[in-house]
This record gives C-alpha cells, structure tokens and sequence, in this order.
C-alpha cells in the first residue's frame, strides 16, 4: 500500500483531514521524510488510533508494547542498527516463534531482513503493529551509557591535564576519539532518557555530569579531573565557541541528529575557580513541541481555550514563573493555530524549537534588536498571528496591545503568580484600563508538578484537614463543572510508592510532570471593572463569578484522579 493510499484511508476514518493528508504528503515529497513521521512530529493525530487502522488494514493487530520487559537476549537477536533502518522490534519469544513489532508490516525490505533472522534462528515469526512512541522506547535499550562511559575513560588513561588547547586536528581524525566518544555518549543519553538540561561541573577532584529530569537534578556519572579540559573544550568547538576565552561566559548553540530526529542543543559556559561549568538545554522536539490535547488540560479549561483561539484577533497571554511550562503551552498553541493561510512571526529569546511554517526571529539586544523594536518591525510583515517571548517593559506592552487591537492575534508570556494578576501588571507598565478591555482574550497562568508513577502509586484516606481543604475546593467550583465531578467524602488521595524495582520510574515515584492551569476568559463584565476602577480582589470575585477554576482547584481535582500528590498541589498553589 502507498503512502498516499494509507493517507486516504485515514482521511476516510476521520482521522485527519483531506488538507492535512495532502500538506503531509507533500512536505514528505520536499524534505524526504516519512509522512507518517511528519504527522507524529507535529502531533496531528493520535499515534495509537493510526496504529490500528494500520492493524486492520495490513492483518497485523496493534499492540501495545511494555519496553521494559523484553528480555535482554531479543536485544541480540535484533540490533539496533537493524531496528532503526526498518522500524522493528522484537516483542518475545514464545517456544519457535520469535514475536516482531513493526511500524509498517507491508515494508518489503523489512520482511525480507526478518525472514533472514527467522531463518538463522529457527523460528517462524509473529508480527504486530506497534507505534513509533514505542520504537522510540525501544532504541533507549540499546545505550549502555555507563559502560560506554568507563571504555572511553579507559581509553584516556591516567594522563596529566594539558593546560594548552585540545588539537583539533586529532580530535577530527576519528569518531573513536574517547573525548569525543564521552561528550557524545553523554548528549545521546540525555536525550534517550528525556533530560532537560546537562550539567558538566568542574570540581576539585573530578568532573560531575548531572541530568535534571522532571524538574530535578540528578547525578548521572563522575569523571577524573584530568577530563575537566578535554570534555568542556570538545563541548566548546561544537557550539562554536572561542577556546582560548575562559575567563568570561560564552552562549552557543549546535544540532544533531539521534534516532532520526533532529535535537538542538544551547550550551552556556561559567568560569569556576575549577574550570568552566557548562550547562546545555536539550531542545527535542518530541518532548518539548506537543500538541493542546498532550498539555493536561481539563476538558472544562480545554473548552475555554478553543473558544478564545476561535475568536479572529486579541491577546493569549501565559503566566508562570521560570520553568512552569509556558513555552510548551506558547508553541502548542502556535501549532494549533499554524496553517498554510496564517503568517505567524515569532520574536524569541533564544528560538527554542524550529517549527514547519513559522516565521521564527531571535531577538539580539546587543545590537539594539529587542522585543520593542523587533515588534515594530513584525507588523510591517503582514503578520496574522505573532508570538513575543516575553513581556518585560511598558514599550512591548503597549506595542503588544496595539497589535492586538489592530486585529491580529498576539501570543506572550509575562510574570505575575496567578492569572488576574497580569490585569494590574498591564497597568503598572502603563496600558490604559480601558484598551486592555478590548485587546486581551484568554489569560492562562500555569505551574508544573510531578506526575505520580502510575504503575507503583499508593493511595490512602486523607487526613481530616486535607478532607477539609478538599470539601472546601469542590463547593466553590463552578456549577457546570460541579455536575460532572463524581468524587465524595471520605476522599481518597495518592502518594508516590516509590518502589525500588519499579520499571517506569525506577524507584523515584513519579514519571514526567504535569501542568495545573487557571484560564481568564475575558467577559464584558470584566472590562466594566476596568473603566470602573478596580482591585485585584474585585477583579478575582468577577473571575470566580464567571466560572473560573482557580489553579488550586484544577490540582486538587487532578490529585483526585490520582495525577498528582494532593501535598504538591497544596505547596505550589494559593487559596
């Protein structure tokens, strides 16, 4: 079956849309990729839904895939390399047949390579669809990163630290190189295992590698000391950076390519008194770009949200502090709203992620190229939707709501701690009350926590003064929500299990983190406040009026569900 006949069949069982399947067909046709690969990349349709048509069509069912208990010698039956090369994998072995997993089981390349292996191992082979998601899951199996790690310190031996240059010129001469060997086992095991930032640190006696994972940081390995200048230079030459400057911070950024994906990493160095500290953000746009289903909203917020992105022009501002999420929530909307009839301009600091059909601008204050002056200059570009990074001075913020009140759809971020709160910050910055009435349409403010494990969490009766808090939360909800809500006293809330053999979470408690939201929705009762003179407080009474759910609220509802510990959502939210 063609790509284009499978396309079709999706078209025709509503999974996408007939302008969906020709735009991915056609991008495939330009860049050279699977179209199946462009449509999982921008989250247009349910993986698993696709799996099964696929199941259907080709007399393979899907399976879902548990990556953890495949037994270690399938490993060897099937590389890596030929996983990859033809999107397999081995699933088990049950007497003389060997179970596959495959992305595509018309693949006639891929048929003939495991009818070779069938026939060295003496098997018949049984074969079901399985999701890129879970091949993914499964490349991570075969990185040993530790053992890789301890050959390549072996390699450089116990050699005196060199205080001149790393020679690039041997450095170049082969991909065996143990430096290079370390720095790239290192980047690829971030991303394999879904890091969010490397950390290299200089010590007195060795050189730490740690990991921040959901929000937190772990050490993955140390090094001797005598790698301190060997690995922070390799990092150096690929993020093109001055060798010889130590003295003061450097920014720079390079892209690579793990898994059939591209990764873009940004590395900031920091002189120490050891050497330099080197901090790099993995940008992987599998993690990082996802789409509004993926971010954790209620159906209630959801349906908030759609309505205001439905509206042909305004202000969709985002609020949190650093590291709550906003860039996520920021370009899962721009997905949602990117077409091939929208002309979406972004000015970022740094751009984070690239996205197909998005005008993307790096704002360089050096040169006197801000956000300001950036956003003057976007309007000159017939822009339908634009996207600042981030609000921070009275020019900005009132260059952004003009651009709003000029009918174009304007996306930001700014910090305040909840979502009314951004009202009085406008204010503060010098926009009149009575434009901000007309140009905002949708305020979110957002927190992150850490999702429970849900294969070892431990649930229990809450205590009385939790219960409390939890009757309290539940009785002020909006009516309509109200009606849907099912839980009941004595409220049952959950806690992370932390067991030491747990094959998701491997003993932590928690897998990921998960957003709490409180939307503002901007009413004409609203903006009657603002002409009228207002508080924060009174502000917040029209907000809860309307049918707010306040980020407290949408914890607690999600501790229920049994998301999230209800101790997390009481320490990072408000009353």
């Amino acid at each position: 079956m063609t790509d284009q006949q499978l396309f079709q069949e999706f078209v025709r069982r509503n999974i996408i849309t007939q302008a969906v399947a020709e735009n991915m067909l056609q991008e495939a046709s330009l860049s050279g990729k699977i179209p199946e690969d462009i449509l999982f990349e921008k989250k247009i349709a349910d993986e698993i839904a696709l799996a099964k048509i696929k199941g259907e069509l080709f007399g393979a069912p899907y399976k879902k895939v548990n990556v953890a208990t495949i037994p270690e010698e399938l490993l060897k039956i099937i590389s890596k390399e030929v996983s990859v090369t033809y999107r397999v994998m081995p699933i088990e072995r049950v007497k003389d047949m060997l179970v596959i997993g495959m992305f595509r089981p018309d693949d006639v390349r891929a048929q003939e390579a495991l009818r070779f292996i069938a026939k060295q191992q003496g098997v018949s082979l049984g074969v079901y669809v399985v999701t890129l998601s879970d091949l993914a899951l499964m490349w991570r199996r075969y990185m040993p990163y530790a053992s890789e790690i301890e050959a390549a310190v072996k390699e450089v031996g116990s050699a005196k630290p060199d205080d001149g240059m790393v020679d690039l010129e041997s450095a170049a001469k082969g991909e065996e190189a143990p430096v290079i060997k370390i720095v790239a086992s290192t980047l690829r095991q971030a991303v394999e295992i879904g890091a969010s930032d490397i950390h290299i640190e200089p010590q007195r006696n060795k050189l730490r590698i740690r990991f921040r994972m959901d929000g937190v940081l772990h050490e993955v390995i140390s090094l001797p000391p005598n790698l301190i200048q060997p690995v922070v230079s390799r990092i150096k030459v690929l993020a093109r950076l001055k060798l010889d400057e130590t003295r003061i911070p450097q920014d720079g950024r390079f892209r690579t390519n793990f898994s059939g994906r591209e990764i873009d990493y940004r590395v900031a160095t920091f002189p120490t008194p050891s050497g330099e500290k080197v901090a790099i953000r993995v940008l992987d746009p599998k993690t990082g770009l996802k789409g509004l289903d993926q971010l954790g909203l209620s159906a209630y917020n959801a349906t908030i949200l759609d309505e205001g992105l439905k509206r042909p022009y305004g202000m969709i501002l985002i609020s949190g502090p650093t590291g709550s999420g906003k860039s996520t929530t920021l370009y899962a909307i721009m997905q949602r709203l990117n077409s091939e009839a929208t002309n979406t301009v972004t000015l970022e600091d740094p751009v984070e992620y690239f996205m197909e059909g998005v005008n993307q601008s790096q704002v360089r204050p050096e040169i006197n190229y801000s956000f300001a002056s950036g956003l003057r200059q976007i309007l000159r570009q017939d822009p339908d939707v634009i996207m600042v990074g981030e609000i921070r001075d009275a020019e900005t913020a009132n260059l952004a709501v003009n651009a709003a009140l000029t009918g174009h759809t304007m996306l930001s971020t700014i910090h305040t701690n909840n979502a009314v709160g951004v009202i009085p910050r406008f204010v503060d910055l010098g926009v009149p009350p009575f434009l901000l009435s007309s140009a905002l349409n949708i305020i979110i403010a957002q927190r992150l926590v850490l999702r429970l494990c849900p294969e070892c969490k431990v649930n229990s009766v809450a205590p009385v003064d939790i219960q409390q808090v939890i009757e309290q939360s539940i009785k002020t909800l909006p009516a309509e929500l109200k009606k849907t809500i099912s839980f009941s006293a004595p409220y049952t809330i959950f806690r992370p299990g932390k067991k030491a053999d747990c094959k998701t979470c491997k003993g932590r408690g928690t897998s990921g983190r998960v957003a709490l939201y409180e939307i503002l929705r901007m009413t004409r009762e609203l903006g009657d406040l603002f002409n009228k003179g207002f508080t924060e407080g009174s502000l917040l009474d029209e907000a809860r009026r309307q049918g707010i759910v306040m980020m407290r609220q949408d914890g607690i509802l999600k501790a229920l569900e049994g998301m999230i510990s209800i101790e997390e959502v009481l320490r990072e939210t408000t009353e």
